[in-house]
């Protein structure tokens, strides 16, 4: 049975495309693409021919038996707008498809903003959490950032310029001031790799412009805490918190990452401190 070719694209460069990706570009009888429209630039820069066909997430229900019947006789390539089909872009649902069809997926690895990214940040990529575009709503993004608190690998997101600031902000309330590496228009005429911490961020990028990949630092290894002791400082600086008028939310944060007890202990001192008074 023929072949679907997954096939990574440049990101920004063009000249970062594979002399393989290219050679199957030319040689698939169609090439379904999340944005056809930057696609055909790729092709058209190489003198390549092959019907492009639009598959994105709004489509795909119509556009997978279409393809799946394409691929009873021909190859196929599946390539995203920039990147690596199916890591936070179109492409898993056709990949499932495909091989419950019984064709061969074939992977074409190349650009990713994700792992160039984690290559210049300057943090471990042994081991790294890939947690892809935050939730957009605020309350959302913040219980989605506290539950990776405690997380030790290095820590990857993608993000738009509209929704940057309010990210990098998140990062900082649910984890402290860590260092970060924020790589902004990988590949492109603009790129810019800033490392530094999380205000250190909020402070550069205060005009943000272009597409954003944020890798950073995990959490310090845990110290035993002594449960008694942290209780007592927990009391007093949730009272003098909420003393000034914080609120729940950002005071227990705050008391979390001072002294290492679980969140629902401290909100639960929270709210004892707050039917005191």
């Amino acid at each position: 049975m023929p072949n679907l070719y997954v096939i990574a694209t440049p990101i920004g460069n063009l000249e970062d495309v594979s002399a393989r990706a290219l050679r199957l570009l030319g040689e698939v009888a169609v090439i379904a693409s999340e944005d056809t429209r930057t696609t055909r630039k790729l092709l058209t820069h190489f003198g390549i021919r092959t019907r492009l066909l639009s598959f994105q997430e709004h489509n795909a229900a119509a556009r997978i038996p279409q393809l799946l019947g394409a691929l009873v006789e021909h190859d196929v390539a599946l390539v995203t707008e920039a990147g690596t089909p199916g890591v936070s872009d179109p492409g898993a649902s056709l990949v499932a498809a495909a091989t419950a069809q019984g064709a061969t997926v074939i992977p074409v690895p190349g650009p990713s903003a994700v792992t160039a990214a984690v290559s210049v940040s300057g943090f471990s990529g042994d081991r790294f959490h890939f947690i892809g575009w935050p939730p957009r709503r605020a309350a959302d993004r913040r219980r989605a950032f506290e539950a990776l608190a405690a997380e030790p690998d290095t820590l990857v997101a993608l993000e738009s310029p509209r929704r940057v600031l309010a990210t990098l902000a998140a990062m900082q309330a649910a984890w402290g001031d860590r260092r970060v590496a924020v790589c902004r228009e990988l590949t492109k005429l603009h790129e810019e790799v800033f490392h530094g911490t999380l205000q250190d961020a909020l402070d550069h990028f205060t005009e943000p412009r272009g597409e954003f990949t944020l890798v950073v630092e995990g959490a310090p290894p845990s110290k035993p805490v002594d449960t008694d002791a942290a209780t007592v400082e927990a009391r007093s600086k949730l009272a003098h918190l909420h003393a000034e008028g914080s609120l729940a939310r950002d005071a227990v944060a705050a008391v979390v990452r001072a002294t290492g007890l679980p969140r629902r202990a401290v909100y639960a001192l929270w709210l004892e401190i707050a039917g005191d008074r």
